[in-house]
């Protein structure tokens, strides 16, 4: 097991997707909050940081970066992972961060408060399947997380809306 975590450890100290691809993956978001890594792990707070720095724009998260294209050339923001970022905010004890990430991701709903899987962040339209099971109940999963424990502040930044700069605090 310390074996194959050691290869998916990137050079820079946070995780990867695999040992052969260095890129970083909103799913690596999921072992913080599912809890089978400590908030306070120095890979888990590299994670959320490049993340943050390498998969937001305009408080919505990519999955991962296919090519070296701009984030929204390959494809939408996926909303699910806008709810983990919400999720991972909360366990890392930031109510406040986490209350905005996840209302900048709820709000991406369509009319009939229906979500599907992608929303493009630069035209502001749902992209893919309608209705999308999954990020329904990534949404009501964290609806339920965040109003259920009450979080001090914490260090995990804010999602970037457009014109501001986030504050992502100090590193770790």
């Amino acid at each position: 097991m310390m074996a194959s975590l050691s290869g998916a450890v990137h050079a820079t100290g946070r995780w990867q997707r695999s040992p052969e691809d260095g890129r970083v993956d909103a799913a690596l978001l999921l072992p913080v909050i599912r809890g089978t890594r400590p908030a306070d792990d120095p890979r888990i707070r590299a994670t959320v940081r490049a993340g943050q720095d390498e998969l937001t724009e305009d408080g919505y998260v990519y999955r991962f970066r296919h090519d070296a294209r701009p984030l929204h050339k390959s494809e939408g923001a996926f909303l699910l992972c806008g709810f983990w970022m919400a999720q991972v905010a909360q366990v890392c004890g930031d109510a406040a961060v986490a209350a905005r990430w996840f209302e900048r991701n709820r709000a991406a709903c369509g009319p009939a408060g229906l979500y599907t899987e992608e929303y493009d962040v630069r035209q502001r339209q749902l992209r893919g399947n309608l209705p999308q099971a999954f990020v329904h109940a990534g949404m009501l999963e964290c609806a339920a997380r965040l109003s259920a424990t009450p979080s001090g502040p914490g260090s995990l930044g804010q999602p970037r809306v457009a014109g501001r700069e986030p504050d992502i605090g100090p590193a770790a």
